[in-house]
């Protein structure tokens, strides 16, 4: 019997809910090609960020070299010197700041030395040795070299690089398993299937080491300067499947092989694709126009113009992970109390389970389950929210009402954030996949609208401490909010979620016109 966790005791709480009003949900899908089929089918692993990792390495050099210091001396010279001393552990951190800096300088922290053995290993004994004639050198001119014991110096340096070399070893173990797992490949699609796209793909595949990996070309034309396959790499479809493509599968960077001349139909395309969560650069290889060296990014030594960018990724993904995992189980534990009391309270007001759950837009264009608290009549509710709720509107509860007034209803989407990771504490808010203005989804109502699933939805958002909440009932409304919400995906940091968190609860009370 599988044991209980949280997201199914939600799901078994929240699925009376939703049998009795569910309606068929129809998820409109553009048809692709049975080659990009293929590529989808594949099981792709999660990505891996090599900045993420190369920060881990520095992290445990420095933690590395410091616990072999510090166990030498309360090994060896604490013993004999019978008194604690803050000058030896000082050195030792000292020594290792000085070494993880003279690894940086040797260029060793990136994930593709990580793969080999020899380059990086001659790379780091070097260094090692560098920082400790450096820290000799430095002790014999200062003239306090006769206060360090020579034994644990010699022991400091042997017994560090010993460490440094199993280190090594086992993160060499590692990213290769990583690498053969496509956990650190960047899975790319070239936009244009001429001679230009096939010299793209051919100069990308001659580089030795490179994490891109071509899962095929996109193009438009259908006329002999189309080529069905570019140097081995398939063509997988039109641009205008390139959304659906890279919303059924892993996409992590999308390359134009078109020249720069073509610029009406390079804007034509970006149009359609600047909503991806995803890197999108123009290769430069073929362009007889060169700028200055720093005005490319290099994918190896294939010059690029970066175009568009994907938000909130290495650092800022880890630390707004934390955040939400940190200070949503805060809220989760500040908050139950008054779940309790709302769930009674619903429980009371009318039969039914107390817990809805809905389909809504997630990151990507991802379908996700969200819980809120049932706040209509439970033979009444709209899964699909196929019809928008209206002030007074009779599917609403006495208790639902207020709920709804106060955003008390979304509450339990706080077990979305600590337990299933699909919903930020803050983000765009996710509309249901039927959302609609008038007769419109909202997609076709505003242009751009699925750029705001480039991040993480959130339980709130700058959109709605704003006032841009409630009911959508013309084209302003929504307009302002994916306008809202652009504004924050394009100026996201740590403090600015805090802020908008901090805010919410007096938008709740003052801003609530068009919350019913």
């Amino acid at each position: 019997m599988e044991p209980l966790n949280a997201r199914s005791m939600l799901d078994a709480a929240a699925s009376a809910a939703a049998k009795p009003a569910d309606q068929p949900f129809v998820e409109r899908r553009r048809r692709l090609s049975p080659a990009a089929l293929d590529v989808v089918n594949q099981k792709v692993a999660r990505a891996y960020s090599p900045i993420v990792i190369a920060g881990f390495v520095r992290l445990a050099d420095f933690m590395l070299l410091s616990l072999v210091g510090i166990a030498v001396y309360l090994g060896y010279v604490l013993p004999l010197a019978g008194a604690f001393s803050w000058i030896y552990p000082a050195e030792v951190i000292a020594v290792a700041i000085a070494a993880v800096v003279c690894f940086q300088a040797a260029d060793i922290y990136q994930v593709q030395l990580f793969r080999g053995q020899l380059r990086q290993m001659t790379r780091m004994i070097s260094s090692w040795s560098f920082v400790f004639l450096l820290f000799i050198g430095i002790s014999f001119f200062a003239k306090f070299g006769s206060e360090v014991s020579r034994l644990w110096l010699a022991a400091f340096y042997f017994l560090g690089l010993a460490a440094l070399i199993a280190e090594r070893l086992v993160l060499r173990s590692l990213v290769r398993a990583w690498a053969r797992q496509g956990r650190l490949d960047r899975r790319t699609i070239i936009v244009g299937s001429d001679s230009n796209g096939e010299q793209l793909v051919e100069a990308l595949k001659a580089q030795e080491d490179s994490d891109i990996h071509v899962l095929g070309v996109f193009d438009d034309r259908n006329d002999s300067r189309a080529l069905d396959t570019c140097a081995g790499a398939r063509k997988l479809g039109k641009v205008d499947d390139i959304v659906e493509f890279a919303r059924r599968t892993r996409v992590d960077l999308v390359l134009f092989a078109l020249p720069i001349s073509a610029e009406t139909r390079i804007l034509e395309m970006l149009k359609k694709l600047w909503v991806l969560p995803v890197d999108i650069r123009l290769s430069a290889h073929t362009n007889k126009l060169r700028f200055r060296p720093r005005s490319y990014s290099y994918l190896g030594e294939v010059p690029t113009l970066d175009v568009f960018e994907a938000p909130i990724t290495d650092w800022d993904l880890v630390m707004k992970w934390l955040f939400d995992r940190i200070v949503g189980c805060l809220a989760l534990l500040a908050a139950l109390p008054v779940m309790g009391l709302v769930a009674l309270a619903v429980k009371l007001d009318s039969p039914g389970p107390v817990l809805f759950r809905q389909k809504r837009f997630g990151f990507n264009n991802e379908r996700i389950d969200v819980y809120k608290f049932r706040s209509m009549y439970h033979h009444q509710a709209d899964p699909t929210a196929s019809k928008v709720v209206t002030k007074n509107d009779p599917r609403v509860t006495r208790v639902g009402r207020f709920i709804r007034k106060t955003s008390l209803d979304e509450l339990p989407q706080l077990f979305n954030v600590v337990f299933s990771g699909n919903l930020s504490l803050v983000g765009p808010r996710p509309h249901a996949v039927q959302g609609k203005l008038q007769s419109r989804l909202f997609d076709e109502a505003v242009d751009g609208y699925f750029a705001r699933h480039r991040v993480k939805p959130g339980i709130t958002g700058w959109a709605q401490i704003n006032g841009w909440r409630g009911e959508i009932d013309n084209e302003e409304k929504i307009q302002k909010r994916v306008e809202f919400d652009l504004y924050y995906i394009e100026n996201w940091s740590v403090l600015f979620d805090l802020v908008i968190l901090l805010k919410t609860p007096i938008s709740l009370l003052t801003k609530n016109e068009n919350a019913y």
